[in-house]
C-alpha cells in the first residue's frame, strides 16, 4: 500500500490528476489503516483534517435523525474519498462513516491535499465535479424519498446494489446489508423492510436466502422502481 503511483484504485477518484511527483509526496506523508467491519472511521461533527482514501471495502455514510435513528445516506466503495466536502469546507463532517466490511484505506493530511488543490488545476476541477456529483445524487435521493412509495424506493435499491456492487457466483447481492441497514437506506422501519421482501419474494421479484437477496426479474423490479 505504500506506492500511490501504482495504486490501481486511485484511477477512479480525484487523485488520478496528480502527477507523478505529487504521488511520490502523498505516498511519503499518506498512513494507511486497516478498517474491521462495523468500526467507524470517522463521526458527524468530528473534524477530520485530512481525507481518505478508500483502497479496499466499502463503507456506509450515515446522518443521525432526530429520532435517534441512522438514515444510510450514501455507499462509498474502493476508489472513492472520504471527507473532502468537510475539508474544503473547513467544517466537522456532517455524515459518520461505517466500515461494512473489512477496509483499507489510506489517510492523507489536509496540509498535502490543500496544496495539490492550490497547485493542480486538473485535481481541483475533479473535486468539485465530484461534490457536484454527489450533490445531484442526494438532490435525486431527495426527490425519490418524497415522491416515491417505500416498496418502489426498495425495489430501487436493490437495482443499484447489484449494478454497483456486482453479485456472487449464486447470483446473490455481493454487498449484504442487514435488514436494518437496508431499511435505513430506502427510510423505513426494519418491520416494514423486512415485510416488503417478503412481498417481493412471493411475487417472484427476488429470491431470499437468509440474508442474502438474489433479484430474479429485473425488469419487473425496474417498472417498480420507476
Amino acid at each position: 500500500m505504500s506506492k500511490c503511483e501504482q495504486c490501481i484504485v486511485r484511477q477512479f477518484s480525484s487523485l488520478k490528476a496528480l502527477n507523478k511527483d505529487e504521488l511520490l509526496r502523498m505516498a511519503d506523508c499518506k498512513t494507511s489503516y486497516t478498517i474491521k467491519k462495523g468500526e467507524t472511521i470517522f463521526e458527524e461533527g468530528e473534524t477530520t483534517h485530512g481525507i481518505y482514501c478508500v483502497k479496499d471495502g466499502v463503507c456506509k455514510m450515515t446522518k443521525l435523525s432526530a429520532n435517534g435513528k441512522d438514515q444510510i445516506v450514501k455507499l462509498v466503495k474502493p476508489g472513492e474519498l472520504l471527507g473532502q466536502r468537510s475539508m474544503i469546507s473547513e467544517e466537522p463532517a456532517n455524515l459518520t462513516a461505517i466500515a461494512l466490511e473489512d477496509m483499507e484505506v489510506c489517510f492523507i493530511p489536509k496540509t498535502e491535499i490543500m496544496q495539490f488543490f492550490n497547485n493542480n488545476n486538473n485535481f481541483s476541477m475533479n473535486v468539485m465535479k465530484t461534490i457536484c456529483g454527489d450533490l445531484k445524487e442526494a438532490d435525486d435521493h431527495m426527490v425519490s424519498m418524497a415522491q416515491k412509495s417505500v416498496k418502489e424506493r426498495l425495489a430501487e435499491t436493490l437495482i443499484y446494489l447489484e449494478e454497483n456492487f456486482g453479485k456472487n457466483d449464486d447470483g446473490t447481492l455481493k454487498l449484504q446489508l442487514s435488514r436494518e441497514e437496508l431499511a435505513g437506506m430506502i427510510g423505513t422501519a426494519t418491520e416494514s423492510c423486512i415485510r416488503l421482501l417478503s412481498e417481493l419474494n412471493k411475487a417472484g421479484l427476488i429470491e431470499l436466502d437468509g440474508k442474502r437477496i438474489k433479484l430474479l426479474d429485473r425488469n419487473k423490479l425496474r417498472r417498480l422502481a420507476d
